[in-house]
């Protein structure tokens, strides 16, 4: 089965390091990259999206930069000397606001994954994720997501933490982008429990147990932090590791779910330089 990925770019170098690790990270396996810029004319997209019409000379220029920088794209993967026999690469340039865009070609094309750099050509180092980024780990649901820091290494990952509090349970269709990335990359996953009771009660033990069913054909363990702080708790792990990767599911009002829409993303240093998966909730 070939595998379909969707890489966001606005031609920034943050955009293209994550291009980079897509390719690293689906090696030698069967992949079509779609790779998609969204362009508009002016800052204010809705403002755009009403007042500029299709063969305007302003549309035309923005259109022609779009699909220009995109031709750059590809001619860059080309000369960069590592292609990949079962890799094959798509340029899409619409004309839209990035989360619409990026929903509709989803839909279009089956996407089974989305990678794109946490930061794009507004760097700000105030900010812990761009705005788009956020966005679409936020909003778009249907498809899980991979946010590439900048100075995150372009290897397959050894260690992925998974955290959790066991207050939920999971279901095998909504973990199963990040047991196969474990497989793929023999990855170990470590199931970071940040301790609030020295003991679990029944329903965490039932959650823990589902989890390690789940988790039965990959290389996993349980690891215990005890801190007030969930986010606290995880970059001491991931920096003290090494560790390769992140994953979460973006739960509505649980746990995770509301980092990334609060004030809270501000604190979270380990998007410094580990990879960041997103899956989402399927009962949302």
């Amino acid at each position: 089965m070939r595998h379909k990925v969707l890489l966001p770019t606005d031609f920034s170098d943050n955009a293209w390091h994550a291009i980079n690790y897509a390719t690293e990270l689906y090696k030698d396996q069967e992949t079509d990259f779609y790779i998609l810029n969204v362009f508009s004319a002016t800052g204010n997209v809705m403002e755009s999206l009403m007042n500029l019409d299709p063969g305007s000379e302003l549309y035309e220029t923005k259109k022609w930069d779009s699909e220009n920088g995109l031709a750059k794209v590809l001619e860059k993967l080309i000369l960069r000397g590592t292609s990949d026999a079962k890799h094959q690469f798509k340029t899409i340039s619409t004309f839209n606001n990035t989360i619409d865009a990026i929903k509709l070609v989803v839909d279009k094309k089956d996407i089974d994954m989305i990678i794109m750099g946490t930061k794009g050509e507004t760097y700000s180092r105030a900010t812990a994720f761009g705005s788009t980024a956020i966005y679409v780990m936020e909003k778009v649901r249907n498809c899980p997501v991979i946010v590439v820091p900048n100075k995150a290494e372009l290897k397959l990952p050894k260690e992925i933490v998974f955290p959790t509090g066991f207050k939920t349970y999971y279901k095998r269709r909504e973990l199963i982008y990040l047991t196969e990335i474990a497989k793929k990359s023999d990855a170990t996953i470590v199931v970071l429990y940040v301790e609030e009771s020295e003991t679990l009660s029944e329903s965490q033990k039932e959650n823990k147990a589902l989890l390690e069913d789940i988790l039965q054909d990959t290389k996993y363990k349980f690891q215990t932090l005890s801190n007030n702080s969930v986010i606290t708790a995880v970059n001491i792990f991931v920096e003290s590791r090494d560790s390769d990767m992140v994953a979460f599911i973006n739960r509505k009002h649980t746990f995770f779910g509301s980092i990334l829409t609060n004030p809270m993303v501000k604190e979270i240093s380990f998007h410094l330089n580990v990879p960041i998966l997103a899956m989402h909730d399927l009962r949302n």
